[in-house]
């Protein structure tokens, strides 16, 4: 039975539900089906009302919400949550390519991995989805030349996410990275639209070698858990990399590679293996 301040907060965030539902925002249905997700679930797990207010239904928007809760997991001694919250808001509203970018990648989430049953899940809870629009944040810092903060805010997203992608990185809009952990992404590394990698995955160089020193990753390509890529070199479009592969040569379009060192053993099932999500391979390769 909900405490009377669980109560309380439940009773609030009525109060701030019935207040838009008299507004409805049609504008952004992300946003929309968001707020409609995080309500239900304040209604059935009380003990959580506050934290889901506080986080999402008091805001007015996709940006002022998620600049409040990453700048909440960010945060440090040394860059308060307010001031955080501050300059994670302005990139995000400064930029209309991280805005069309967050909401891109939300629903990459939802229609590639299983486990997301709602917008909510993954928004709220799932790291490499959390971490990605940090690392946005961090990009759009290093592009205005606030290189300091950029590598402040990479070193913070590293600790709090154990994601390691350099601000200087470019990624591309619709990107999943499922679970997170252990993820690299270098300094020179391109990573292009819709493309899917799991944890551990390393877009790493190949040594001391300075300059253009990293991946180049095509649209649409799958790369499987515990897969490195090192090197300046290119994965064509609509490739699949298996799982702990070491590719150190360039893959072509619409291959699977696989083993140690990787090579080409076969062709994925669709040209985009990165939405179907499927890393089983039909070859007998060796690690």
């Amino acid at each position: 039975m909900p405490t009377y301040s669980e109560t309380m907060t439940l009773s609030r965030i009525n109060r701030e539900r019935n207040r838009h539902d008299g507004k409805p925002d049609t504008s952004d249905q992300i946003w929309t089906r968001l707020r409609q997700d995080v309500f239900i679930t304040a209604k059935s797990e009380p003990m959580l009302a506050g934290y889901l207010h506080d986080s999402v239904l008091k805001h007015g928007s996709l940006e002022a919400s998620l600049s409040y809760l990453l700048a909440g997991k960010l945060s440090s001694s040394y860059l308060t949550t307010t001031s955080l919250r501050d300059v994670l808001y302005e990139a995000m509203t400064s930029s209309e390519e991280i805005r069309r970018a967050l909401r891109r990648d939300l629903s990459a989430v939802v229609e590639r991995d299983p486990a997301a049953k709602s917008l909510a899940l993954p928004y709220l809870n799932f790291k490499g989805f959390q971490a990605l629009q940090s690392y946005r944040a961090a990009h759009w810092l290093w592009r205005q030349e606030r290189h300091a903060l950029a590598l402040h805010l990479q070193s913070r997203i590293s600790e709090a996410f154990d994601v390691d992608i350099h601000p200087a990185a470019r990624i591309g809009t619709g990107i999943l990275i499922d679970h997170g952990t252990s993820v690299v992404i270098g300094e020179t590394a391109v990573v292009e639209d819709d493309v899917s990698m799991l944890h551990e995955v390393t877009l790493g160089g190949t040594g001391k070698e300075a300059g253009d020193r990293h991946p180049k990753v095509g649209k649409g390509v799958l790369i499987g858990a515990g897969a490195k890529i090192l090197g300046n070199i290119k994965i064509g479009a609509g490739s699949k990399i298996a799982a702990g592969s070491v590719v150190l040569n360039e893959v072509p379009p619409n291959c699977t590679v696989a083993g140690i060192p990787a090579r080409v053993v076969g062709k994925p099932g669709g040209p985009q293996p990165s939405k179907l999500m499927d890393q089983y391979v039909e070859f007998d390769y060796s690690i």
